[in-house]
Formats: C-alpha cells, structure tokens, sequence
C-alpha cells in the first residue's frame, strides 16, 4: 500500500504580538503539535525562529524573529497537552519564549521506549502510514532567520506538527497496552531535565585530558573567559575561541595579542580587545594552583574493559528480548561511569550508571552479575599457576 499524501493544513504566519491571540484562538483543540525551528547555529543562546503550533486542519506560525514574548501561546496551552518531537531539541528556546507547557509529551521518546524509529518521518510512516513529500535535510539546513519565509519552508513548518496530536494519541494506547508508560513518563522527566541543565565544562574540551596540571590551568582559565565573553555577546563560543586553539594555547603559550589572535583565526577575525583579555589569561595562569584530578577521567585498564564488554554483552541481551536499541535501554556512557565507579554492590552500580527505576529493575541485578563476573575473570587471570605433577 503506498500511504497516504498528507492534505494541506490552513497556515497562518503572525509576526504582530497582537494578532498572536486571535490566531491560536482557533487552534481550540485539547491537545496541540509543537515544534521550533531555530536560527542559533552561531549564538550561545539558543533561538526560536519560528514556532509552529497546529493541529490536523491547521497550523499557526509565530514569527520568533519579531515576536519576542509569548506570553499568549503559554496561556493557551496551560490547559492542554503540548505534543513535540524530540523535545529536548525546542525546550530551551520556548522557555527564552517564555513557555513551558505544564503538560508536555514527546513522540520521539515514546517511540524509543516501544523500539519504533525515532524519526518523524519514519515514525509517520510506520505508525499512521504517513507519507511526507519535500527535502527533509533541506529544510533542516534552511536559514529559518531569513524573511520572508518561502511557501514550502512555512508547509515543511506546518507539517512537523499537524501529524503529531493523532501520533500521540496512537503511541500513548500502545505505551499503556505494552505496560510501559512508566518507561515513557522517567525518560521523558530526565530528558527534559538534561536539556534544561546547563552541563558545560572546560573539562569537555577535546584534548585536555592529556595536558600537563599547569597547561590544564591556562586551558580552564581560556575556557572561563570565553564562556563570560560568548554569553554576554551571544555568540557561539568556538567563533570567539575554538577548543583546539585552547588546547593549542595551553601546550604553547602566545607572546603577544598580535600572535594570539593570529593563531586563533577561524571563521571570523578576533577583536583587539579580546586578544588582550586572553593574553591577560594566559599570563594570569601561573598565579593559579592546578584543578584536582577529574574523578571521570582515571586511567582505563584491561580489567575495565572487560568489565564494560561484560556489561554491554548483558545488556544488549535485555535490549534484544525486549525489542530496544541497546542505547535506549541504557547508553554506553553510563556503563562506563558505572565500571569507573568501582561499585561495591549493585546498589552502587546503578547508581553510578545513573538508572532510572524502570531501567534498574530490568538491568541492576543482570548488571552487577555480569560485573561480578568480570571481577572474577580477573581474579582469576592474576592468580599464580598450581604446580604440576610432573614437577612436584
């Protein structure tokens, strides 16, 4: 069967704060797709370039380049169930926005926890038979801050979210036949919590696990005065100094603003005044003792190894009966940060791998039984040979 041709939804595009009211007062449905297409690619805040909200007949689009408040689409859907797709991806900018939904879905994590495809497009077709004409990666790579917006930008807006109310609707019976909208409700709490903690850390910066304590202390004061320079322009902080450069810096100091600067040529040319600010650092970076060892970055040996092969091969056995990706079930990361932790029991390890319940009761004691094999492997490996008879 080849699916069926979505029809084309009433679009209305508002870029006045007082039309605002008037056009989602006829989206008065109890529950509402949402989506947000950003412009932030050289920021450090994230932006809403525009913000569409629709249903199956039609689809609002509000402007975020001119509407800088939303204060209207908040009390609108204070009373009902904001549906989005992939919702770590539009939570800060709404919040810029000013909106937080009190009741919010994602379609993406529902479709994770029931092993369906992540992507919209193929979740449309495989769960609604959905099929969505148009250049998805073209659109995606579309400047959303340029104005006007063409009519196929505003119908690829349109269509990221008229589908989503009767997706929901389809995925939430099957999360509850399947006994796992615990799963959905855990997942969907802690992505929205990552996506609104903010998580960066000079110790991200590629490379700087290797530096010298000294070189890690120029490194981190480079990275502080970034992040203070890139929010307070809202500018992308590798524009102002790319990683590699701090890493480049910190193994061979710069003499000079003049040799800084050109030594950190990117994209774009290093202001004068910024070149001295991080000169300052740089020269400031003997006066500072250096950063504690990171706890996450202690040297991996053999025996980690295959403590992690273990607890992958155990998990992925889990993922396999279930019908998950593995990643879902519980990401890799974790089972590192877990064998990092040298857990003493199983408490312990599921706590270091920072599993939720419903991963902990499918996983803690598989896990730690795994784990505990891997101890023993060990052991055993490292114990001394018993004599022969031959040569006893």
């Amino acid at each position: 069967m080849a699916g069926t041709t979505p029809p084309q939804p009433a679009i209305t595009l508002v870029d006045e704060p007082s039309a605002v009211p008037d056009a989602l007062a006829g989206l008065d449905l109890p529950v509402l797709g949402v989506d947000v297409e950003r412009a932030d690619a050289d920021r450090y805040f994230r932006h809403a370039a525009l913000v569409q909200v629709g249903g199956p007949d039609a689809c609002v689009l509000l402007d975020g380049m001119v509407l800088d408040d939303l204060a209207a689409l908040q009390a609108h859907l204070a009373t009902r169930t904001t549906v989005l797709h992939a919702a770590s991806n539009d939570v800060g900018p709404l919040a810029s926005k000013g909106v937080e939904p009190p009741r919010l879905v994602d379609t993406a994590i529902a479709a994770a926890v029931l092993g369906l495809p992540i992507g919209l497009n193929a979740l449309l077709a495989d769960v609604l038979d959905v099929h969505v004409d148009g250049d998805k990666e073209a659109f995606q790579r579309a400047d959303w801050a340029a104005r006007p917006i063409p009519a196929p930008m505003q119908a690829y807006a349109a269509g990221d979210v008229i589908h989503l109310p009767r997706l929901w609707a389809v995925l939430a019976e099957r999360l509850d036949a399947a006994g796992r909208t615990a799963w959905f409700e855990q997942e969907l709490v802690a992505s929205i919590d990552n996506a609104l903690t903010d998580t960066r850390s000079w110790r991200r910066v590629r490379g700087v696990g290797r530096l010298t304590p000294q070189q890690q202390v120029v490194a981190r004061l480079l990275w502080e005065a970034r992040e203070e320079l890139a929010r307070a322009e809202d500018l992308a902080p590798n524009l102002l100094l790319h990683d590699e450069v701090i890493v480049a810096l910190a193994v061979e100091p710069p003499r000079t603003a003049a040799q800084l600067a050109r030594r950190a040529r990117r994209r774009r040319r290093m202001e004068p005044e910024h070149a001295e600010r991080f000169l300052a650092v740089v020269e400031d970076a003997a006066a500072h003792d250096p950063p504690p060892p990171d706890p996450d970055r202690r040297r991996w040996t053999d025996r980690d190894t295959r403590a992690y092969d273990r607890l992958r091969s155990a998990r992925s056995k889990v993922a396999k009966r279930l019908d998950l990706d593995p990643g879902v079930l519980c990401a890799s990361k974790t089972l590192k940060d877990a064998v990092r932790a040298d857990p003493a029991d199983a408490d312990a390890l599921c706590a270091a791998a920072g599993l939720r319940p419903w991963q902990q009761e499918l996983l803690g004691d598989v896990l730690w039984r795994a784990y505990r094999g891997a101890s023993a492997d060990a052991d055993t490996a490292s114990a001394p040979s018993a004599p022969s008879a031959a040569s006893s």
